[in-house]
């Protein structure tokens, strides 16, 4: 089974990436951030540790944990970023060392593994490549104005604390520029699938 990592900053259109992979090419796809939501549902492993980190306030009446609570206290605080990224990394690696095993054992062809912090996390170490979606910033900008309702220094805030550009490229194996015009982005993931004869 090939393995393809997904990568990008924010905006990047990665879930667009993922789609046509999945629609097109039958790839088991795996997102490292939906994982850590649902680890932090009751009864799953990161439940109990992020209730003691962050204490019972953050439970909702419905015993799920307030996400959002949570994200305001991280946004401002950089060491409980630290160890709730402790405890929720880990387990989101192992997590999705399992679904990929299950995957091959059942005879599926092609896995794609998105992470927003996919170089940080180490995750090419278990991929046989990395794919890196770039889309310039202005666009990027736009994306996360209209989709999630950042102003625009937000929106510049995040991207410009995540990994540059040229740290992106010098750690993937393929570039996808996704500026926009689905046709051309589709194109891109087929000659990248076909570089590799095997599927």
């Amino acid at each position: 089974m090939r393995v393809i990592g997904v990568t990008g900053g924010v905006g990047a259109g990665k879930s667009t990436v993922l789609g046509i992979l999945e629609k097109e090419f039958d790839a088991y796809v795996i997102q490292a951030d939906l994982l850590g939501h649902v680890l932090m549902e009751p009864g799953e492993e990161c439940y109990d540790a992020v209730i003691s980190l962050f204490g019972k306030e953050i439970i909702k009446k419905d015993k799920t944990i307030d996400r959002r609570r949570i994200s305001d206290v991280v946004f401002t605080d950089k060491d409980m970023l630290l160890k709730l990224n402790g405890i929720i990394h880990p387990a989101v690696k192992q997590r999705i060392l399992r679904l990929i095993s299950e995957q091959r054992e059942a005879g599926r062809k092609l896995c794609v593994v998105e992470a927003a912090l996919f170089l940080e996390e180490r995750y090419q170490e278990f991929c046989d490549e990395v794919w890196y979606v770039y889309t310039e910033e202005e666009i990027r900008i736009q994306r996360l104005m209209e989709s999630r309702g950042y102003s625009r220094d937000k929106s510049l805030g995040i991207i410009r604390n995540q990994v540059s550009d040229q740290v992106f490229r010098e750690n993937t194996d393929y570039v996808i520029e996704n500026n926009g015009d689905l046709e051309d982005t589709r194109r891109q993931i087929r000659e990248g699938i076909e570089k590799n004869e095997t599927l």
